[in-house]
């Protein structure tokens, strides 16, 4: 095998161990896509969309640095500090979100109606006002998220891809930057968007029934921790 060809497996190997085993690359989707009754369709385009932010930005970066004539060292500290900051944006946009869906649900609590009626009799209903007061605000939260999560994922380094895209830069090899980039970024994002796909369906299967109002807090609680993992245990 020439070299070329050694460096594509090896684009393919590390774009998907790196994918599956970082959950903060579709646990976000996962749970943003039960709190906010997106389709599969809809999740699976943010997913998309982020996954490209995310490899774009490490090319981007890896190219000007070899530019340059910077090493893999120097490009891979930049892409450290980069990968602090997405992990922070991560934990604090999981917390704030996981704030709000606790307020949500304590304001969204059941309770009960007791109505009288002229002929003597009396029943009682309970309700939640989930559906009721919608506002201009809700709409513009919902789209507010996806673009949250875009900027995140353009924060968010690929440090493995930096070598991978180097090597043929170095070699002034265009053909090879672009096999390289192509592969990688492709299989990043199926990895990405297969992932979701199943936890979408999984999630299907569990009883969240009686925990629907909790949902919110439940996917910033989740995000939060994806944010904590990157930044405290190096996943």
């Amino acid at each position: 095998m020439s070299d070329i060809h050694i460096i594509l497996v090896a684009a393919v190997i590390a774009a998907f161990t790196h994918t599956i085993f970082g959950p903060d690359h579709y646990l976000p989707f996962i749970v943003m896509s039960k709190a906010r009754g997106w389709s599969l369709k809809r999740t699976l385009l943010i997913t998309a969309g982020c996954g490209v932010g995310h490899v774009a930005g490490s090319i981007v970066i890896g190219l000007a640095g070899a530019g340059i004539g910077y090493g893999v060292t120097q490009i891979e500290a930049f892409e450290e500090v980069r990968g602090g900051l997405a992990g922070w944006a991560l934990f604090l946009f999981g917390f704030t979100y996981m704030v709000w869906g606790v307020f949500k649900s304590i304001k969204n609590r059941p309770h009960t109606h007791l109505h009288f009626h002229e002929n003597g009799n009396e029943h009682t209903h309970e309700h939640t006002h989930r559906h009721e007061h919608v506002h201009v605000h809700h709409n513009d939260s919902q789209r507010l998220t996806p673009w949250a999560l875009f900027i995140i994922f353009v924060l968010g380094p690929c440090e493995i891809m930096i070598p991978l895209v180097i090597e043929p830069a170095i070699r002034h090899d265009a053909n090879g930057i672009i096999a390289v980039a192509l592969l990688f970024s492709t299989v990043t994002i199926a990895t990405m968007c297969a992932a979701v796909t199943a936890g979408y369906y999984g999630l299907k299967f569990l009883p969240f029934k009686h925990l629907n109002r909790y949902m919110h807090a439940i996917a910033g609680g989740t995000i939060c921790l994806s944010g904590f993992a990157i930044l405290f245990l190096g996943l």
